[in-house]
């Protein structure tokens, strides 16, 4: 199995069916912005997930379609209101819709791409549409929840490894999983298999955080398609500063504090910060704690048959360990 092939040919599946959905829609000045931002690129792991998942319990890529763009749609809303939030100027190099449209054109934005992906999910050939719309809104209600316990996170002084975990099993393990299930419904799998695909989901997704939250230090900014320190100029809790807490002491951990704090962090503070995480070892521990993660999430396939998009799981797991955006 050629794994980059196969990828790149359901990431064509997912990009011809999310133009069919937007093209030649109107108004203009709603479905402009959301043709621009759905075709800003990304990597469609969410809705590849779903077909893969689909596949795994012996349904076709092709059922699941609709659903796959619905997660996508869905996760996509996500980053529009999280950029707004966060008053994000650029994302994927390119200018944020809010900052090209105006900050309430993207609200409504947002707001419609929840439309659409619900309408997306419903049109989904399965006969356990209810179930697919139940896991659905499920994951719609954990990542809100996780966006809240983000901004909590942000401004309270005292957090835990344990809150971290809490946060991102909601706003990025929770979706990733929900792409899983809705695929392994669709696919018709029975309940032990859509379980192990919630499980696979709910280990990736934590891996993905975390190797997000590294990422964000140390990646390659051309590669990565934003500024490197962004979580920490933000006040952003991540998995490295609240290990980091734990394991400096004087002067290093002084320094960690202003993020905390929410003082202004240079691009100086941030390459400081980063040596610093460095010789605590926490770099090395962010790496040891995704490789866990994925390792869980290969772990939880052997509670699906055997064959070609099961193998795909668990090689799309080795890949995302692998990446440096």
């Amino acid at each position: 199995m050629n794994f980059l092939k196969e990828y790149r040919r359901y990431k064509r599946l997912v990009d011809r069916r999310l133009a069919q959905r937007v093209r030649g829609k109107r108004p203009e000045s709603l479905y402009g912005p959301i043709r621009y931002v759905l075709d800003a690129g990304g990597k469609r792991v969410r809705p590849i997930l779903t077909l893969l998942g689909c596949e795994a319990v012996g349904g076709t890529a092709r059922s699941a379609l609709d659903a796959a763009v619905a997660i996508e749609v869905l996760h996509t809303f996500t980053l529009v209101h999280d950029d707004i939030m966060d008053n994000a100027p650029t994302r994927r190099g390119r200018d944020t819709i809010h900052r090209k449209w105006g900050r309430n054109a993207a609200i409504l934005v947002g707001d419609h791409m929840v439309a659409l992906a619900y309408q997306s999910l419903l049109q989904s050939a399965t006969d356990r549409l209810f179930e697919l719309s139940r896991a659905f809104t499920q994951g719609f209600h954990d990542v809100c929840e996780g966006q809240g316990l983000d901004e909590e996170l942000e401004h309270r002084s005292a957090v835990s490894i344990r809150n971290y975990v809490q946060m991102i099993d909601k706003k990025t393990a929770a979706l990733i999983a929900t792409a899983t299930v809705l695929g392994g419904i669709v696919g018709g799998g029975s309940r032990r298999e859509v379980a192990a695909l919630r499980r696979y989901g709910e280990h990736l997704g934590r891996a993905f955080q975390i190797q997000d939250d590294l990422l964000d230090l140390v990646a390659d900014e051309r590669e990565f398609g934003k500024s490197t320190g962004g979580d920490l100029k933000r006040g952003k809790k991540t998995y490295p500063l609240l290990r980091g807490m734990e394991r400096t002491r004087g002067k290093d951990r002084s320094v960690l504090l202003r993020v905390f704090r929410r003082e202004p962090i240079s691009n100086h503070d941030v390459r400081l910060i980063r040596s610093i995480l460095q010789r605590a070892g926490v770099l090395a521990d962010a790496r040891v704690m995704v490789k866990k993660s994925t390792r869980r999430a290969q772990q939880a396939l052997r509670g699906l048959p055997p064959g070609t998009a099961t193998a795909m799981l668990g090689s799309l797991a080795d890949e995302l360990l692998q990446r440096t955006s």
